[in-house]
């Protein structure tokens, strides 16, 4: 009792602040405790809520395209294949249903919180590249590497997205902020338009690592114009060749959708043979066959390396870039669509350019390969001859280039079809191959028109045999002189 009694005085003891009892001011000191605490944790989730929430709006400020069906490559090797085409064999699996390929969009802010935070807090130099798509030569590849380096033709270089800052990671590119596109463009500046058309304004830019880029602003419309942003994203966001224009990444904010693509930093074949780039000269025939021969390989790597295989819809002499070095790469893949092995598609809306669509295709809307190889038979014949697919200018006889030029072949006046702003001409047998092989693709008949595969080997053919003809007119003169 002694020592109860002793505790309760010395608790009721006066202290020195403000007279208050002891226990008065113990109750006092652990309730500013509690207090504190509370308000340190009360601040402490408000700023995670906050920061969660930034999170969500950058990476969910609307919806995020989902490749309807994802390449991936299980294995890559040399194929030795009954067709010869060579290369790479891929072999692919689809990771989505058809039914669920028609769903490409899924919402960001749906995910858990964690995968939010996890999201936040990649680094855009090592998960983009740690995943980003792999060349893989002139053939081209669809799969991956963890290496910061791609291959263009064989030699390594590096990639165009390094040196970014961390954003949303998409396996093989970048998802670009508005903001980030309106500082690279300098504001949609029209002194950076490379071109337009129905689809949009194609504008040149820099990144802020320095790498130049084409940026495709599409229409706001989001009929057609999304429509054609899923497609081109679904077609070409994995796959990887030289001939074929790379897609560096996308942006999706509101209603804006924006592709941004490699810089491609000489001009397009309509430009070289029709446009303003003809002033610099015409085209040689060797550059004409060699931007010719890098179409055939993209469509040959788009049609028979991987699947779902690729259906172009729209080659034309405008949607074949040119690099410095006289390269192709097919561009544009808008009107593209994706086709299982052996599979067909009709439909009832005919796309692509006149002068260059397949009769069957513009009369039934039955859709294949082979539409896009008479669109290359077409583009071959406008490289040859230096012509438009349909000039109204011309006689009526020579309006459709096509059927003027099967008249010429038939009359046996195929040398006088010849581009006549050429400088130096082709010799007359390299000359009368381009147009056998352009007049198989343009048949009428699809089922008569070549492989792309087969394509290829019938052009790099043209090559050849006239350098084995070179060197036996050597060894014969060598021989000659030798001979006592």
């Amino acid at each position: 009792m002694s020592s109860d009694n002793s505790l309760s005085s010395e608790l009721s003891k006066k202290t020195p602040v403000f007279s208050l009892k002891l226990w008065v001011l113990i109750g006092i000191c652990v309730g500013a405790f509690i207090v504190l605490v509370l308000s340190i944790l009360s601040v402490w989730v408000a700023s995670r809520k906050k920061t969660r929430r930034r999170t969500l709006d950058k990476f969910s400020t609307s919806q995020i395209p989902v490749i309807s069906k994802e390449i991936k490559v299980d294995s890559v090797g040399f194929n030795n294949a009954q067709d010869g085409t060579g290369g790479y064999a891929i072999t692919v699996h689809e990771t989505m249903s058809e039914k669920t390929s028609e769903k490409m969009y899924v919402h960001l802010a749906k995910s858990k919180s964690s995968e939010a935070d996890t999201i936040s807090q990649c680094s855009s130099l090592y998960q983009n590249e740690r995943a980003c798509s792999s060349h893989s030569g002139e053939e081209g590849s669809s799969g991956t590497t963890r290496k910061p380096l791609y291959l263009m033709g064989g030699i390594a270089s590096a990639s165009p997205l390094i040196g970014l800052p961390e954003m949303s990671h998409l396996g093989w590119g970048h998802w670009f902020t508005l903001r980030d596109l309106e500082i690279a463009t300098s504001g949609f500046s029209a002194k950076n338009v490379l071109g337009e058309g129905g689809y949009g304004v194609v504008y040149r830019g820099r990144l802020i690592n320095g790498t130049e880029v084409a940026v495709k602003k599409l229409l706001n419309n989001l009929g057609q114009a999304e429509k054609e942003f899923r497609v081109e994203v679904e077609a070409i966001g994995h796959v990887r060749h030289k001939n074929l224009v790379r897609l560096l990444g996308y942006c999706v904010e509101g209603i804006h959708r924006m592709l941004v693509y490699e810089y491609v930093n000489n001009g397009n074949l309509e430009q070289w043979l029709h446009g303003a780039l003809r002033q610099q000269g015409p085209l040689s025939w060797e550059s004409r066959m060699k931007v010719i021969l890098g179409t055939a390989k993209a469509l040959a790597y788009l049609h028979e390396a991987i699947e779902p295989k690729v259906v172009h819809r729209d080659i034309k002499s405008s949607n074949i870039l040119i690099d410095d070095e006289f390269n192709a790469k097919v561009s544009d893949f808008g009107l593209a669509k994706l086709l299982d092995p052996g599979e067909s598609h009709i439909t009832t809306r005919v796309m692509g350019t006149f002068g260059y669509v397949a009769p069957e295709y513009a009369n039934t809307g039955f859709l294949n390969e082979k539409s896009d190889i008479y669109s290359f038979g077409v583009l071959l014949l406008e490289a040859v001859t230096g012509r438009d697919p349909v000039d109204y200018s011309r006689p009526a006889n020579e309006v459709n280039l096509v059927e003027w030029l099967k008249m010429m072949v038939g009359n046996r006046r195929a040398v006088e079809v010849i581009d006549t702003n050429l400088e130096v001409k082709p010799a007359t047998r390299a000359l009368k191959r381009a147009l056998l092989i352009a007049l198989r693709c343009v048949d009428p008949d699809a089922e008569k028109r070549p492989k792309m595969g087969q394509v290829v080997r019938m052009l790099e053919a043209d090559e050849y045999p006239l350098r084995e003809d070179r060197r036996n007119q050597k060894s014969r003169t060598t021989s000659m002189d030798s001979t006592p």
